[in-house]
């Protein structure tokens, strides 16, 4: 602990940085923290890579001591903290969310499949002959005469963010896998087919709306024809001003995504540096609210703010996890 050698008195409060998808829920744990006497920790919204690059710097009161996650930690996030004396991370999933593509309630009703998402949004499609060419389609109903007539506007989330990675994964590679030219590079060279799902267009169909998914919502009440893409709790704490697309058929719904049949659905998380745990006061405190029941409990005041609880078994593993401070390994990929 030398890092903080004269310096622990230097921070009392924890500080918060990471994912626009989970910083609601850790705000509301933060703020109950607060009402019951702890010093209520800053929490900022920098995106989930934006978060673990500053979480994983170092070690000493001018690092974060927690990162919010829409994924979990990749394995060069993980070899970056070690490299910089981040040793002891401590992983705890807290919750489900549901990746929304959602538009104005002025707007048309959607129902979207995966293939149809990637056709709109790839940089590069298959052409008539099967060969990858500059994506043509300007409106939906280029993409499938049966969506409407509206051009293609869609706002998401920047590079940084962890919810653009979701997005990628469960959207943009399962439409990618279900077109059978793709199938074949997929075969051939797997780099190649990667390039393809990963690459999102750039000539303003796509626009990189930041890290504020609040502002998105405000965008889509003000253009009925664009689409957003954001995290369930802000579809259900703007449901007077917006809608979720059905994806292949299944609304984005509390059930839907609790019980698996939605197919955009990922889990949630918060990384703690245990190396700062007895040393910025009240750090293990917060963790254990916030896996405690009355915060994220099927009851608890997180679910009243959208997120979806998890399974009883998951649920008890971050329980473990958040009040005995288990340390993780590296992760695979």
């Amino acid at each position: 602990m030398a890092a903080f050698t004269g310096a622990a008195s230097a921070r009392d409060q924890i500080r918060i940085v990471g994912s626009s998808t989970v910083y609601p829920f850790t705000t509301a744990v933060a703020e109950q923290f607060g009402k019951a006497g702890g010093k209520t920790p800053v929490v900022e919204s920098t995106g989930t890579g934006g978060g673990f690059k500053l979480f994983c710097a170092g070690v000493g009161e001018g690092h974060p001591d927690v990162s919010n996650a829409s994924r979990a930690i990749k394995k060069s996030e993980f070899d970056d903290c070690q490299k910089n004396g981040v040793t002891d991370i401590v992983e705890v999933k807290v919750g489900i969310d549901g990746l929304v593509m959602a538009n104005s309630k002025a707007g048309p009703d959607l129902n979207l499949t995966q293939q149809q998402v990637f056709l709109a949004l790839a940089k590069e499609i298959p052409g008539a002959d099967g060969k990858l060419v500059a994506n043509p389609n300007k409106t939906w109903k280029d993409v499938d005469p049966s969506l409407p007539d509206e051009k293609i506007e869609v706002l998401g989330p920047p590079p940084t963010s962890g919810t653009r990675d979701s997005f990628l994964e469960l959207v943009m590679e399962k439409g990618a896998e279900g077109i059978e030219a793709l199938k074949a590079v997929k075969k051939e060279d797997k780099k190649a087919f990667e390039k393809v799902w990963k690459s999102i267009r750039e000539d303003g169909a796509y626009i990189d709306a930041g890290e504020n998914d609040n502002l998105i919502v405000q965008k889509l009440e003000a253009n009925p024809k664009a689409v957003g893409i954001f995290g369930y709790s802000f579809l259900e704490e703007n449901t007077s001003k917006i809608k979720g697309a059905k994806i292949a058929g299944v609304s984005p719904e509390y059930d839907t995504i609790s019980g698996g049949t939605y197919p955009v659905a990922r889990p949630l998380f918060i990384y703690v540096k245990k190396q700062h745990v007895g040393v910025i006061p009240g750090l293990k405190e917060f963790v254990a609210e916030y896996v405690s029941s009355k915060a994220m409990g099927e009851d608890g005041y997180l679910p009243k703010k959208g997120l979806v609880p998890l399974p009883k078994e998951e649920a008890d593993v971050s329980v473990k996890a958040g009040s005995d401070l288990v340390v993780i390994s590296a992760p695979s990929s």
